[in-house]
């Protein structure tokens, strides 16, 4: 984050979440139990530390958000809460004009909390990874997704020690050895950002580790590790029998069933044959650390359904619990006379990237097409031959009755060629679209259409601002949700 001092010398950030705000607020105003529960929301500006910022307005360091953080006095109410604000969300993206954006179980992070949801619009550009199953309806982020195998039975093998020159990959190790990755141990090597001491996670060789998995388990930031000599480790060969003391393993519970695998010997240039967790190690902990695979089992329904989608993640919600109030002593009195720290929720939708993912799904080759619930304007007016005097009296005209009408127009009068008009028309993609020109007035009407090109008609210059209107009602109507 960007960290800087204020003329008093109290060091400042720039905010990047406003959990704490919103604590600080209520703290102040809210203090018996008969105040609860209660809901404050903002649109405000956020910061990120981004590396690489992309995407136009997808992946930015400063953007707008909607927040809106509620406050209960008991669990219940607050899961009653979320669920109200899980059915307005869809609603929302549905009045939006983006009824593809998908509710999926999410990982809360430094967010903090035990149950969260993202709204991710799935597009093949998303920057996030989205498991689903079509059989039955999961959606998970890949962060939180489960990972299930299934290891087909084998029988249990004498623990042998084999010679594997200079194979260290599990692609060279079973090509050498003639099996399958999936009867393989993987071994794959972190260190914690804070002392980089070093943690290994084995798990099936043809699996990758879900490394936000790993940072909740282990409880800290991990970077790929650098493998030095003083570790006492031999790269390529690890294995989890005959480690050092003093390392973190970790085991995936891919490696949990499997009777006879492949697995470093700890020793350069060999591996083990026949190793049975069980057997050659004992009793261990197993966690689940690997990343969900296309054609994987699905944790819902247990069928091998699961596929792997890309989404934009345009809003999440977040039952946070207790972590704020209490870090921040916001205490009620509770009926019964005694102090409680309030339970709360979070509810977010970006603004911007909201935009930008409707305009990456609701454009054509000449620019964007907007919905019309969230357009910038409803209708534009386009007067062709502006000197015209007919045109101009009848365009102005237009203009003003929809004015007063109460529609949302713009008014396109430059002295220009239709070409150029009809370009700036589209790359502002305005819904509906009214044409004044010596042409449609020759035969006494209007060209009104649709920006998408899927209707088109004639209007009477004299009575027209009725059907305008009824356009406008039925397109809202058919991005309008049933309750």
């Amino acid at each position: 984050m960007a960290r800087f001092k204020d003329r008093s010398g109290n060091g400042v950030v720039l905010g990047m979440t406003h959990e704490e705000a919103a604590v600080h607020l209520a703290r102040e105003t809210a203090d018996s139990y008969q105040q609860f529960p209660f809901m404050i929301y903002q649109i405000q500006t956020k910061f990120r530390d981004e590396p690489r910022s992309r995407g136009g307005l997808i992946r930015t360091r400063e953007f707008t958000m909607k927040d809106a953080y509620s406050f209960h006095t008991s669990q219940e109410d607050l899961e009653r809460y979320y669920a109200l604000a899980y059915r307005s969300y869809e609603r929302i993206f549905t009045r939006c004009g983006v009824p593809e954006v998908v509710a999926v179980k999410s990982d809360s992070g430094m967010m903090g909390g035990r149950i969260s949801h993202e709204f991710m619009l799935l597009t093949d550009i998303g920057e996030d990874t989205i498991v689903i199953c079509p059989e039955c309806g999961y959606r998970s982020n890949s962060e939180a997704a489960d990972c299930i195998v299934h290891n087909e039975p084998c029988a249990i093998e004498p623990l042998e020690e084999v010679h594997t020159p200079g194979q260290k990959t599990i692609e060279e190790v079973c090509n050498f050895l003639h099996t399958d990755p999936i009867n393989s141990c993987k071994a794959v090597l972190y260190q914690r950002n804070m002392d980089d001491s070093l943690v290994i996670v084995f798990l099936r060789g043809d699996l990758e580790v879900n490394e936000t998995k790993l940072r909740n388990l282990i409880g800290a930031e991990v970077h790929a590790a650098n493998v030095t000599p003083d570790m006492g480790i031999c790269a390529g060969f690890i294995g989890p029998k005959g480690l050092p003391e003093g390392i973190t393993v970790v085991y995936d519970e891919s490696l949990k069933t499997m009777n006879s695998f492949v697995a470093g010997a700890n020793k350069v240039d060999y591996h083990y044959k026949g190793m049975n967790m069980a057997r050659d190690l004992g009793e261990v902990e197993y966690a689940s650390l690997a990343k969900a695979t296309e054609g994987g089992i699905c944790p819902v329904c247990g069928k091998h359904s699961i596929t792997i989608s890309r989404g934009i993640e345009v809003g999440n919600i977040f039952q946070l619990g207790t972590k704020y109030t209490e870090s921040m002593n916001m205490q009620y009195l509770d009926s019964d006379n005694t102090l409680k720290y309030p339970i709360m929720g979070c509810y977010g939708i970006g603004v911007g990237r909201l935009i930008a993912s409707v305009c990456q799904v609701r454009h054509d080759d000449n620019g964007p097409i907007w919905p019309i619930t969230i357009a910038p304007w409803q209708v534009e007016v386009c007067a062709l031959k502006v000197g015209d005097e007919n045109v101009r009296r009848v365009a102005d005209k237009v203009y003003d009755d929809l004015k007063k009408a109460g529609v949302e127009v713009i008014y396109d009068d430059r002295n220009i060629s239709a070409g150029v008009m009809f370009s700036d028309a589209d790359l502002l993609g305005v819904p509906l679209r009214i044409v004044v020109s010596p042409r449609s007035l020759e035969r006494g009407a209007l060209e009104f259409a649709s920006r998408d090109k899927s209707f088109k008609a004639d209007l009477n210059p004299d009575n027209f601002v009725d059907e305008v209107k009824a356009k406008i009602n039925e397109m809202i109507a058919a991005l309008t949700p049933e309750d």
